[in-house]
């Protein structure tokens, strides 16, 4: 059903931002810039910031559904995944990395969000 796929879609992204998010969290930026060549151009708060956007974005994906408490707050997660993947997919074009990753999440949101927003 449509509910099931929503609830598949919505827990990969979640699953995704979270992981994305807490690393960013938790690991020095000097260390993240190894791997990611942006962090090397963004303040360490900036990244942080970044990151907990992701973990709360994550969060906003399930728990509103899940629990039934404020439920319209997952399709407005969504969108705000939505934005930071776009965020995202610009940042990769300007380093000249694969943007395949992001739009793939991107799309997702656009899922979510119009399946949660009752527009499907």
């Amino acid at each position: 059903s449509m509910n099931l796929a929503l609830w598949i879609v919505s827990g990969l992204l979640a699953f995704s931002m979270f992981g994305a998010g807490a690393m960013k969290v938790v690991t020095p930026r000097v260390k993240l810039a190894l791997k990611m060549k942006w962090a090397a151009t963004w303040s360490d708060s900036n990244v942080k910031l970044l990151g907990l956007a992701e973990v709360l974005g994550a969060i906003g994906l399930i728990v509103p559904q899940a629990t039934g408490i404020l439920p319209i707050l997952t399709p407005i997660a969504a969108i705000c995944v939505l934005i930071l993947m776009a965020g995202a997919v610009k940042t990769h074009v300007d380093f000249k990395e694969p943007v395949v990753a992001p739009v793939i999440f991107a799309l997702m949101c656009v899922f979510v969000a119009i399946g949660r927003f009752g527009i499907l």
